[in-house]
C-alpha cells in the first residue's frame, strides 16, 4: 500500500469499532478512530491511535468530526465504517416515543448525517466505500427488541435506497450483518433497560424476569457467538474488494435465518423466532 487509505471508525471505544480500529491500523490503514467520551477518546490515543471526538446524537460533533478527520487525511476520506449503536430492549408498548427516538437517533440518524456529510468528499474524489454495521436483526424480528430492529430495519432499507443513488459514482455501499458477536452490548442494553422500562408494571413483566437473567449472564448469551475479528474478517474485504459485497452474513444465525425467511412462511418463521427470543409462553 504505496498510500495509507484513511477510513473513520465510529462507537471504538470497545468491542467492535475498537478491534476493527486497532487491526486497520495494524494492517497500515489510516485509521481515525472516533468515541463518544473524551476519556475514551484519551485511552485510544494512548494506544496509540488517531482518535477523535464524535458523538452521533449530536450535529455539532459530527460536523467538527467529519472537520477534524479531514484535516487529519488532508481533504480526502476513502472509507466510513458507521459502527457506533445499542440496543434498547422492551416491549413494543413499553416504548415510549422519546425513547424510540433515542434509538433511531443513535443507531440510524446520526449515522445518515455523517454519511451525507463525507458523501460530497467521496464524490469529487471518484471513489470510497461506505460500510454499516447492521444486524440479523435488520431482516428479521425478534420479540423484545422492537426498539433495535426498527432502527435496523430503517437502516437496511436507507442503505439499499442510497446505493442505488450512489450508482456509478465509485462510492460503493457494503452492510454487515451480524448475530451474536463478543462485545459490551449486552451490558449496554441492560443499563438502558433499567433506565427507560418499568418491568414491574408492565404487562410483560415475566418475560422480562427471563430476559434481565440473560443480559445479566456472564460470557456468551447466546450459542454460536464469535469474536470481534469476525466483523473485522468482512470490513476488509468489503475495503479491499473490486466488487465489496452489498451484504455480508456473520455467525450462524444470520445464515440461518436469511435462509429459513427465504423458504418459509412468516407465520412459521413467528412461532421459531418466538421460542429463540423467549417471548413464546406466558
Amino acid at each position: 500500500m504505496t498510500k495509507k487509505q484513511s477510513i473513520l471508525i465510529t462507537g471504538c471505544s470497545s468491542g467492535i469499532g475498537l478491534h476493527v480500529a486497532r487491526q486497520l491500523h495494524a494492517d497500515g490503514y489510516q485509521v481515525i478512530a472516533s468515541a463518544r467520551k473524551p476519556e475514551d477518546v484519551e485511552r485510544l490515543q494512548q494506544q496509540g491511535l488517531i482518535a477523535i471526538q464524535l458523538d452521533v446524537d449530536d450535529s455539532d460533533s459530527i460536523r467538527k468530526a467529519v472537520d477534524n478527520t479531514l484535516s487529519i487525511t488532508n481533504g480526502e476520506l476513502y472509507a466510513l465504517f458507521n459502527n457506533g449503536a445499542y440496543g434498547q430492549p422492551g416491549a413494543v408498548e413499553d416504548l415510549s416515543r422519546d425513547v424510540l427516538r433515542a434509538q433511531l437517533e443513535t443507531n440510524l440518524l446520526g449515522w445518515h448525517e455523517l454519511t451525507n456529510l463525507v458523501i460530497p468528499v467521496m464524490r469529487k474524489q471518484g471513489y470510497g466505500r461506505i460500510i454499516y454495521n447492521s444486524s440479523v436483526l435488520g431482516f428479521v424480528a425478534m420479540a423484545y427488541r422492537g426498539a433495535y430492529n426498527c432502527s435496523k430495519f430503517a437502516l437496511e432499507g436507507l442503505v439499499d435506497t442510497l446505493r442505488q443513488e450512489l450508482h456509478g459514482t465509485g462510492i460503493y455501499l457494503s452492510l454487515i450483518e451480524p448475530g451474536p458477536i463478543e462485545s459490551n452490548f449486552r451490558k449496554n442494553a441492560t443499563l438502558k433497560f433499567h433506565e427507560n422500562i418499568d418491568p414491574q408494571n408492565s404487562f410483560h413483566r415475566l418475560q422480562y424476569e427471563a430476559m434481565q437473567k440473560r443480559l445479566e449472564k456472564e460470557g456468551p448469551a447466546a450459542p454460536f457467538t464469535l469474536p470481534p475479528d469476525a466483523v473485522y474478517k468482512r470490513v476488509i474485504h468489503a475495503l479491499q474488494s473490486k466488487r465489496p459485497k452489498i451484504r455480508y452474513a456473520v455467525t450462524v444465525p444470520t445464515y440461518l435465518f436469511a435462509f429459513l425467511k427465504r423458504v418459509f412462511t412468516d407465520r412459521f418463521l413467528d412461532r421459531l423466532l418466538l421460542r429463540s427470543s423467549g417471548g413464546g409462553k406466558r
